[in-house]
């Protein structure tokens, strides 16, 4: 028998009685059993091959609407509709079905929905249907909806394929759209910088860097990458010096035609640094513009305002002063690589290598000060803080100096705000000594212990027993709400310098060698001091605090070279009294 099914979709849709051929492919029973064969199978008659046109409508609308499958009932057994449900869930049947690309209706609904309005424009006044439909019609959403959808239909959006002329620069230019070409008007004084720079690209002088704080970079009205074409009608060609000295001479209105880029300019970034080195661009060869760049000192405070050169930053003072160009950490870093530090030499000739071989050595912690000296240190990123007290007070010096004499008379005159610690030693306490009031006494094996843990700040050897300042001894005078005075060794900063210290670091320099000489004389003939120092002594002093300034001048917040006793202490206490009262400029890692 022929399986016949009830056609229940709707007219267009292709009907069973339009396609005689689809009744072909349903099963049939084999005579006198009733019984489905392989015969009828259209998985087996039709591969390979390519689907059946007139097949695949007739099983996707099977497998869409399942419950439309005729029952019993009507004529068709339960085995036959088994059968056809599982040819149908078949993944081989399933190859038969394509999916139905979707197409436009049309692409004229503006056009229609004005047509609609313009019939339902008189119904309004009676029907308020109407008036809504009309409303609903009229929406901008709507109508937009519309014009992006007959856009998309007729296909308005595709591009012609580029052309051979596409990469001819001087083509481009020729055929460039008029709204593509700005013209821009900016007054100016005579010999008023304008505040950027220009370079040469393809032919054709581009602005190459805009200065922050300029003029043109106050106006707005250029960016970088922009093309200049002309200026006030002239032809500027490809010479950037030329048009350099064009506009310096030029003053009132300037008309200039340019290309632009259509760059988005970032935001400056809030970035402080405090540079740990001298800079002035008329001795820097490097420099693309000496004009350009910006002087600065050492300990200086900058407001880094463009990075995106990576050898050139953009900065101003936050003192006040016109932006300029500075050296970045990159360039920098490299600059300062090729220069030996401290270096001696015996070659005859000036810039000659000596003949002695580099030695090559392992990082050791007790030679770590070799070490520091090859450290660079080009710009410590900061923060501004207002007023508050240090944790710490940090007094750096050679041997000799005074650094002693100035920590002890700050925490007589003022014992509440100031205090220091007690050092630790493993020597066996004297007959008049007390544990705790000049030195903390122990054992010699608690001492290393201790050290090993790490648990002293600094700590060294003396006539065979050890001698060392702990951590913990500084956190409990911090802990009193007093600031802690230490004078340490150089090579502690490293760890000093930190959000847990906070520390206030001040350089005690020795003053020239005859004025020391003369301040000792002075000491010993008043009875201050008996101990004698040679000349030896006193050059061995200087030499020593020279060595000490070069090697951690980045650390030092202060220098004060102790050429008179009263006047160093009266320079230090100011300098403490200001942190309580005036903003700081601060790391960063400690605030972040």
């Amino acid at each position: 028998m022929v399986l016949a099914m009830e056609d229940t979709r709707p007219n267009g849709l292709g009907a069973e009685e339009d396609h005689p051929s689809e009744t072909t492919t349903t099963p049939t029973a084999a005579a006198g059993t009733g019984q489905p064969t392989r015969e009828g199978c259209p998985a087996d008659h039709q591969r390979p091959g390519a689907p059946d046109p007139e097949l695949a409508p007739a099983m996707q609308q099977a497998l869409d609407h399942p419950g439309e499958v005729p029952p019993a009932s009507q004529g068709a057994k339960d085995i036959d509709l088994l059968f056809l449900r599982g040819i149908m869930e078949s993944p081989t049947a399933q190859e038969q079905v394509e999916e139905v690309k979707l197409e436009a209706v049309q692409d004229n609904n503006v056009e229609l929905v004005t047509e609609i309005l313009g019939d339902i424009s008189s119904l309004q006044v009676r029907d308020d249907s109407a008036t809504e439909l009309s409303k609903i019609l009229q929406e901008p959403h709507f109508q937009s909806l519309l014009e992006a959808h007959d856009i998309v239909a007729s296909k308005c959006y595709e591009v012609p394929p580029p052309t051979e002329m596409a990469n001819d620069a001087a083509v481009n230019n020729a055929l460039m759209q008029a709204d593509a070409v700005r013209m821009i008007g900016i007054r100016k004084k005579a010999g008023e910088p304008l505040g950027v720079t220009f370079r040469v690209d393809k032919e054709d002088l581009v602005i190459a860097r805009i200065l922050h704080g300029g003029m043109i970079d106050r106006q707005g009205l250029l960016h970088v990458g922009d093309i200049i074409k002309e200026v006030n009608g002239q032809d500027v060609g490809n010479h950037p010096t030329e048009l350099q000295d064009l506009l310096k001479d030029c003053s009132g209105g300037i008309t200039l035609k340019i290309l632009p880029s259509y760059r988005d300019a970032p935001a400056p970034p809030q970035v402080y640094v405090r540079p740990h080195f001298d800079y002035d661009p008329a001795h820097d060869n490097l420099i693309p513009c000496r004009e350009a760049g910006m002087c600065f000192k050492r300990g200086a405070i900058l407001q880094i305002v463009n990075r995106e050169d990576p050898n050139w930053w953009q900065a101003c003072q936050v003192e006040g002063g016109a932006t300029g160009l500075i050296p970045s950490q990159f360039l920098e870093e490299k600059r300062k690589a090729f220069v030996p530090r401290d270096f001696e030499g015996s070659g005859i000739l000036c810039g000659t290598i000596s003949g002695k071989k580099r030695k090559k050595m392992m990082y050791l912690t007790a030679k770590n000060a070799e070490f520091d000296r090859h450290e660079l240190q080009i710009y410590e990123e900061v923060a501004k803080m207002p007023p508050f007290q240090r944790k710490t007070l940090v007094l750096i010096g050679a041997q000799g100096v005074g650094r002693r004499s100035l920590k002890n008379r700050l925490v007589v005159l003022t014992p509440e705000r100031f205090g220091c610690t007690i050092p630790f030693t493993s020597r066996r306490p004297r007959v008049d000594e007390l544990d705790g009031n000049s030195y903390h006494f122990t054992t010699r094996q608690e001492m290393e212990t201790d050290v090993k843990a790490g648990r002293f700040l600094e700590h060294g050897e003396y006539d065979g027993n050890l001698y060392g300042t702990k951590i913990d001894s500084i956190h409990q005078v911090v802990d009193t709400g007093r600031t802690c005075i230490l004078d340490v060794n150089p090579q502690a900063l490293k760890v000093l310098k930190t959000a847990e210290f906070m520390p206030y670091v001040v350089f005690i320099a020795a003053p020239e060698f005859d004025t020391l000489k003369a301040m000792h004389k002075a000491v010993v003939d008043a009875g201050i001091t008996t101990k004698q120092l040679t000349d030896v002594d006193l050059r061995k002093t200087v030499d020593e605090s020279a060595r000490i300034q070069r090697a951690y001048n980045h650390y030092f917040d202060l220098t004060i070279v102790n050429d008179n006793l009263d006047k160093a202490f009266e320079t230090l206490q100011g300098a403490v009294d200001k942190l309580c009262s005036e903003a700081q400029w601060v790391p960063v890692n400690w605030v972040y």
